[in-house]
């Protein structure tokens, strides 16, 4: 059972052979948007100096919306603290069962 508040955005899946068309320099992330993707996919493709976890840039992420980036972030081991990823959009990391787990709140 889902999480109550919790909506699913996308599963983001790092890559070294794609050439991405958004580049997000405080991350150092190379990434295309996955609204465009028809299964919901955001390729990353990390620089080899970028500041994420080793986890975020060599394992597979499922992101979620939330009504409550605190509430959601509970109980579990923070690997990015919250930061505001663009306009309206705060978004923070977690570690779950050994695989990054991205919230997602709109504001």
């Amino acid at each position: 059972m889902l999480k109550p508040g919790l909506r699913f955005s996308h599963i983001g899946i790092p890559t070294k052979d794609r050439e991405l068309p958004i580049y997000l320099e405080g991350a150092k992330v190379h990434i295309n948007d996955f609204n465009d993707h028809p299964f919901a996919v955001e390729w990353l493709n990390f620089d080899d100096d970028s500041p994420f976890p080793e986890i975020l840039q060599t394992t597979a992420h499922v992101a979620y919306e939330c009504d409550d980036l605190e509430k959601a972030m509970e109980g579990y081991k923070v690997i990015v603290e919250p930061f505001v990823a663009g306009p309206g959009l705060k978004c923070a990391f977690v570690e779950a069962d050994g695989h990054g787990v991205e919230f997602m709140q709109r504001f």
